[in-house]
């Protein structure tokens, strides 16, 4: 009776070969899960896609402007809104909400009021008198891009409100109280002078390109 003997070479032929379909398995399964990760990219069977269906913006009026920007102001608040109820603590019912609003304001001058002796000439045309109103505040224009809330607190029934309605908190008031609050500061802040300022420099450039060799503008609450 003989015994086969398996020899140490036969031992190492037999490992190899089974190493080489495990590594052969394990390249075919990354190939796979690759392969598929990348056809469900492509395919994206759960995504969403955005189609604009928005009709032709429709031309409503054209207005003449006869008025003169004259400056502009940036301006940004932290608006801090908070609402609490009268027998109920904060966790149960109230919201506070951090929002920030960056915009701009525009002065400028209006000459569409302007009389018929508003600019006043002499005889031999070397001198201009000109009569302006003051700048004005126009409304503030908030950035979209640039205001945004911050951080809210809300309370449980708040919390379970929005999620019922399934529609985030109304943002109007925020944005309306930002508006507010950049009016004020802007009326507060230099910005008109700066537009009254401005808006003499190019009106005594205008004139004295014109030929004028002494230009005098004023504002009519000026004595």
């Amino acid at each position: 009776m003989t015994t086969s003997r398996t020899t140490p070479l036969e031992v190492t032929t037999a490992r190899r070969r089974r190493w080489r379909y495990v590594a052969g398995f394990l390249v075919l399964a990354v190939l796979l899960v690759v392969g598929g990760r990348l056809a469900w990219t492509w395919l994206n069977p759960l995504g969403e896609q955005a189609i604009d269906r928005s009709q032709p913006v429709l031309l409503q009026s054209i207005k003449d402007l006869s008025r003169f920007e004259a400056a502009t102001g940036n301006f940004q608040v932290v608006v801090d809104l908070e609402k609490d109820a009268n027998f109920l603590p904060d966790a149960i019912k109230g919201t506070r909400t951090l929002f920030v609003g960056a915009g701009g304001v525009d002065a400028y001058v209006d000459f569409s009021g302007l009389a018929g002796n508003a600019v006043t000439v002499s005889e031999d045309r070397t001198q201009a008198t000109v009569l302006l109103p003051r700048a004005q505040l126009e409304k503030p224009n908030l950035d979209n891009s640039r205001s945004y809330v911050y951080a809210q607190q809300r309370g449980l029934f708040d919390r379970v409100q929005d999620f019922l309605s399934g529609s985030p908190g109304d943002q109007r008031e925020l944005y309306l109280l930002a508006e507010k609050k950049i009016t004020e500061a802007a009326v507060a802040s230099d910005l008109r002078a700066r537009a009254d300022t401005n808006t003499k420099a190019m009106m005594t450039g205008l004139l004295k390109s014109l030929g004028f060799t002494k230009v005098t503008v004023k504002f009519t609450d000026e004595p």
